[in-house]
C-alpha cells in the first residue's frame, strides 16, 4: 500500500514506539494523521514537535478501548489505515490481569469490527515478543509455539488469535507485527519502566544500578527507530498481508551485559546491586528475522551498542532539566 496523501490513525501515537512512528509517516506524506492516545503511559510532550511541523497531524486524548470513542474519530476522520499500537502495559497485568486484558482486547475489536464493516481499509496490529514466552528453540520463528508468562501476554496471545479468525471468517487482510525487545529515547521513564531507563536514571542519580536474577536472561533488542522503519515498510508490503511477522534484529543480549555497557558508556564505577529474580520474567529471547528479510528483503540496521548512546544521551539530557 502506498501511503501517500492516505488517511492514518496510530493509536497509542503519543508513546514511545507510536511517536517516532508518527515522525516516520510524516515522510510519507500522507493526506493525515490522527493520533489516538489515553495518555496512560503516552505523553503529549512526545508528539509536540510533529504536531507544531504538521498541520495535517491531529491528537486526540481518547481511548481507544471505548466503542463510542473510536467510532467518533472514524466518523468523523474518513480512514484508510489504521496503525493499532496502544495497549495497556505488562507490568500492569501483574497487579489488575483482568483490566489489561479486557481494555487489551476492546481495542483490537473494535477496529477489527470497524475494518469488517468497511470503516476503515487496512489494519497494521501489534502484537508483542511476550506472546512465545520464553524460547523453546532459538532463533524464535513465528510459528514458536504460544506459551506467554504474564496475562499481559496472554491477552496479546488471544488477540492475535482474533485476528486470524477474522481474516479467515470474513476475508480482512490484517498484518501482525510481532515486535521484539525496543529500546530509544521516549521510552517510559517513569512507573513501568523498563531495565534501560531505571538503569540510566539510577546512574545519573548516582544510585547502584540494579540486576533482578542471574544476568544472563536475554533479550532480542531493536532501536526504536528501526522499528518505526520496518512498520512503515511491512504496511506498504502486499506480501505482508495476513502475516505475522517478527520486527527484530535477531541479535540475543544478556541483561547481564546491558547493565555493564549502560554503565561502561557513563563512566559509572557503582556495584551492581543483585536482586531475586523477577515473577513472570521471560527467561530467553532471540528471535529469528529470515521472515522479514523473505518479505520485505530489509533488517533493523542499527545495534545495541549504536542505539545504548543516542539513548543515554537524550535520557541524561531530560534527567538534567528535571
Amino acid at each position: 500500500m502506498n501511503l501517500h496523501n492516505k488517511s492514518i490513525i496510530i493509536t497509542g501515537g503519543a508513546g514511545f514506539i507510536g511517536s517516532h512512528l508518527t515522525e516516520r509517516l510524516v515522510q510519507e506524506e500522507p493526506e493525515q494523521i490522527v493520533i489516538m492516545d489515553n495518555l496512560f503511559l503516552g505523553k503529549v510532550e512526545n508528539i509536540q514537535e510533529s504536531l507544531d511541523k504538521n498541520e495535517n497531524i491531529t491528537f486526540y486524548n481518547k481511548d481507544a478501548a471505548d466503542e463510542s470513542q473510536v467510532k467518533e474519530v472514524l466518523d468523523k476522520h474518513g480512514t484508510d489505515i489504521v496503525f493499532d499500537l496502544a495497549c495497556m502495559p505488562l507490568p500492569t497485568s501483574l497487579t489488575k490481569p483482568r483490566m489489561v486484558i479486557d481494555n487489551n482486547n476492546a481495542i483490537a475489536l473494535n477496529f477489527l469490527e470497524a475494518y469488517r464493516n468497511g470503516q476503515i481499509d487496512e489494519l497494521i496490529h501489534y502484537s508483542t515478543s511476550e506472546v512465545p514466552g520464553s524460547a523453546k528453540f532459538v532463533p524464535m520463528t513465528e510459528e514458536h509455539p504460544l506459551d506467554p508468562m504474564n496475562p499481559y501476554g496472554g491477552g496479546k496471545a488471544g488477540i492475535d488469535m482474533f485476528i486470524k479468525t477474522y481474516n479467515k471468517t470474513f476475508g480482512l487482510k490484517t498484518k501482525i507485527i510481532r515486535p521484539f525487545n525496543n529500546f530509544g529515547p521516549r521510552q517510559n521513564r517513569d512507573a513501568y519502566a523498563g531495565v534501560i531507563p531505571i538503569t540510566i536514571r539510577k546512574i545519573f542519580e548516582k544510585e547502584n544500578p540494579m540486576l533482578f536474577g542471574d544476568g544472563k536472561q536475554t533479550r532480542d533488542f531493536i532501536y526504536v527507530k528501526d522499528t518505526a522503519e520496518g512498520t512503515v515498510r511491512i504496511a506498504k508490503s502486499k506480501a505482508c498481508e495476513d502475516q505475522i511477522v517478527n520486527l527484530a534484529r535477531g541479535v540475543e543480549i544478556e541483561i547481564g551485559y546491558l547493565i555493564e555497557t549502560i554503565k561502561k558508556e557513563m563512566g559509572c564505577n557503582l556495584e551492581t546491586i543483585k536482586k531475586p529474580e523477577r515473577v513472570a520474567d521471560v527467561r530467553r529471547h532471540f528471535a529469528s528475522n529470515e521472515k522479514l528479510k523473505k518479505l520485505i528483503d530489509w533488517v533493523p540496521p542499527t545495534s545495541f551498542e549504536e542505539g545504548i548512546k543516542p539513548t543515554i544521551e537524550w535520557y541524561t539530557k531530560v534527567l538534567r532539566q528535571g
